[in-house]
């Protein structure tokens, strides 16, 4: 599989002629998107420790690579927010890995949220409204993610007026249309995009037989049925193909529904009901050394949900109730005259409730608590483990019956203090439960990577986090800061034991050990907010480790997702009325990442002895990117053209790295670095009604 990784890169650095192998000895709305946490004073009333207000009223004009806009990679250049590596969709939050992020498009869940292996964005700007980002310090209405919590609104449409816009960069193309299906009373908005990465291919004799495409397409519909009530429907779909030849071919992608029912019952009482519907599905063929191995998987989940919202005079409740079907198979496959399969479903719920409470006028608080509750069903095989991970026991239930319930209470708390008008403390404490598990062999997430849910003997993951925070701005908001400590402790990860691979047993309670974790860290933000340059400076400094028996000798060991240091540097200028520019450079200690302590031959075959879970590290991660906006309006059209270079000072980072043999060095053996990308030039034509 890491052969195929590296051949994944190679083809996508083919394109733009600009991957690079080295070796080195081995050492200890049409509106466009920005990242502004609203205003800056917003930020200091925030009474919520640990979120960011996604703005997408206007677009990050944070240079993109391929001159893609794409708001998962934009919120990496927050605090406390990483990325996992080029090619890599995946962001990391406060300690978590990838697969413990919740990501709701409208109240549904998405999984694997980008395009081509990570590539390109799953969301296309033009359909996106609003977001926030919960840094595991989430209210009570939302469960689901131990590490963070990224909550995705659509846009309606225009209940007035038509518009539409089209784009086309180099490798995609996407399209949106807007406008009244019965004005003053309904609407519609309907965006798509597609890459047409597959018909370079086809014009290159070496690739023309290799597919690598992706498509996504958003539609909303609003209707104004009454002056106290509204229903939205919406729906997205994206899905992804990439083949190498007769080798390898990979399809996955999501499928969301949303119907959501506003009903007014007066300016201080609402509520939302909701049914969710969503789809991930993997599909994995690979036919390398006369094994013929394919792999099916996909997580399933049905929701209804009620909430209502109530002011009360100084509290603000948010109370409700939701129930889930969910339906997991953590694979299908054939691997030659072998046929196995492993499916899971369980019925989930939680009940909440949360208050906003203003105690005085310098003291605000935000507290809830939430009850989950997670039912195993039969109709399944489960099973009873020994320490070596061979089945001791296999149960049988009938389906619908339950195997077992776990009860989890989740109680959360912000508290906010007002020094002044300028200046605020805040404090939080959070518990989180998490019950799909991804487990992975490599340090970011693959949209092949294998999930579980809780059973008899997986328990659910569950977080504990405490932070402290400080928030201040300048008198006129030119400047504002902030500074955040958190420590999280977190129970039930999981984990590969050592030597065991996704695909080594189809029970996969057979393959992990569960332990426990601890993540602690520091937090810096600066935003300049006024005149013709703005942007923002994040730093985080931070601490990841896990501890499974079984796994490193039972001792602390540094998780795969711990970066000590990470930087992010934003600027924009806005030049003239029609130009302006950006910048972001970034900069992040390298990977944690195993690596042999020693090695043996045995009948001229090598063996690696591994000592120690990722005592090793990567070079270190740094990366400038460059872009130029030129906007002019014509008539009712706006024209913008956008010129980007994506690693302009082309620094080859590690995509992968492995260790060979090489008699020629002391050590004996050698390692080596594939990069996917080195500089990369874009530009793109918007047009715009």
């Amino acid at each position: 599989m890491k052969k195929t990784l590296i051949i994944i890169g190679f083809i996508m650095a083919s394109l733009t002629c600009l991957a690079q192998n080295t070796h080195v000895a081995m050492e200890d709305t049409l509106k466009e998107v920005t990242i502004t946490s609203r205003s800056a004073q917003k930020r200091v009333k925030e009474i919520q420790i640990g979120v960011e207000k996604v703005d997408i009223a206007t677009l990050a004009k944070v240079p993109a690579l391929f001159g893609e806009k794409d708001i998962i990679k934009s919120i990496q250049l927050l605090p406390g927010v990483k990325s996992e590596s080029d090619g890599s969709g995946g962001y990391q939050v406060r300690g978590g890995k990838a697969a413990q992020n919740l990501i709701l498009l409208d109240g549904a869940t998405v999984y694997n949220a980008g395009h081509l292996m990570g590539l390109f964005s799953t969301f296309n700007d033009d359909a996106l409204m609003s977001g926030s980002l919960y840094k595991g310090l989430v209210p009570a209405q939302l469960g689901g993610g131990t590490a963070s919590v990224f909550d995705i609104s659509t846009r309606s449409g225009d209940m007035h007026d038509y518009h539409f816009g089209a784009s086309i960069g180099l490798l995609s193309a996407k399209a949106m249309v807007e406008g009244p299906i019965q004005q003053g009373r309904s609407s519609f908005l309907v965006a798509g995009r597609r890459s047409y990465i597959d018909l370079l291919l086809k014009a290159s004799d070496e690739y023309r037989d290799n597919t690598l495409h992706f498509y996504d397409v958003n539609i909303r519909l609003n209707f104004r049925l009454s002056q106290q009530d509204v229903l939205s429907l919406s729906f997205f779909s994206g899905r992804d193909n990439l083949g190498l030849a007769d080798m390898m071919n990979m399809k996955w992608g999501n499928l969301t529904a949303t119907a959501n029912w506003l009903h007014t019952f007066s300016e201080q009482h609402y509520a939302n009901t909701k049914l969710l519907y969503s789809d991930f599905m993997s599909d994995v063929g690979i036919d390398m050394l006369n094994i013929y191995y394919t792999m099916k998987g996909y997580i399933r989940h049905t929701t209804a949900q009620h909430q209502q919202v109530w002011q009360l005079g100084k509290h603000r409740l948010n109370y409700g109730v939701e129930a889930t079907h969910l339906l997991l198979q953590s694979a299908e496959w054939d691997i030659n005259l072998l046929h196995q399969r492993e499916k899971r479903n369980a019925l989930t719920g939680a009940l909440w409730l949360g208050d906003e409470w203003a105690l005085s006028d310098k003291m605000e608080l935000s507290a809830g608590l939430r009850l989950h509750l997670f039912s195993v069903l039969g109709g399944a095989p489960y099973y009873q483990i020994d320490g070596e991970g061979n089945i001791t026991e296999t149960i049988e239930k009938g389906s619908g019956s339950i195997v077992k319930t776990y009860v989890d209470v989740e109680p959360r708390v912000s508290l906010k203090y007002a020094l002044n008008k300028q200046h605020s403390l805040k404090l939080g404490y959070s518990r989180t439960t998490q019950d799909i598990h991804a487990i992975s062999g490599m340090s970011m997430s693959m949209p092949f990577d294998r999930y579980t849910m809780t059973s008899n003997i997986v328990k659910p993951e569950q977080a504990d986090q405490v932070a402290l925070g400080w928030v201040g701005i300048t008198p006129r908001g030119d400047y504002d800061f902030s500074a955040e400590a958190y420590y999280k402790d977190i129970r039930n990860v999981y984990d590969y034991r050592d030597g065991k691979a996704f695909y080594s047993e189809i029970e996969i309670e057979r393959l992990i050990l569960g332990g426990k974790g601890r993540a602690y860290g520091f937090e810096l933000c600066a935003h300049k907010n006024n005149g013709p340059l703005t942007g923002w400076v994040s730093y985080t400094l931070s601490w990841s480790k896990n501890k499974i028996e079984g796994i490193n000798g039972g001792e602390w060991y540094t998780a795969a997702n711990d970066r000590r240091h990470d930087l992010a540097v934003v600027g924009m200028y806005q030049l003239s009325k029609r130009w302006e520019l950006a910048a972001t450079w970034r900069y992040n200690t390298g990977q944690a990442l195993t690596a042999p302590s020693a090695k043996y031959d045995i009948d001229g075959t090598t063996f690696y002895y591994y000592h120690e879970r990722n005592g090793y590290r990567a070079p270190a991660y740094h990366r400038l990117d460059l872009s130029a906006t030129y906007t002019k309006k014509v008539d009712d059209f706006t024209c913008i053209w956008s010129f980007g270079l994506y690693n302009a000072y082309c620094r080859y980072n590690p995509f992968t790295i492995r260790f060979k043999n090489d008699d020629k060095k002391s050590t004996g053996t050698v390692v080596e670095q594939t990069s996917l990308f080195g500089i990369i030039p874009s530009v793109s034509f918007t047009v715009k009604y």
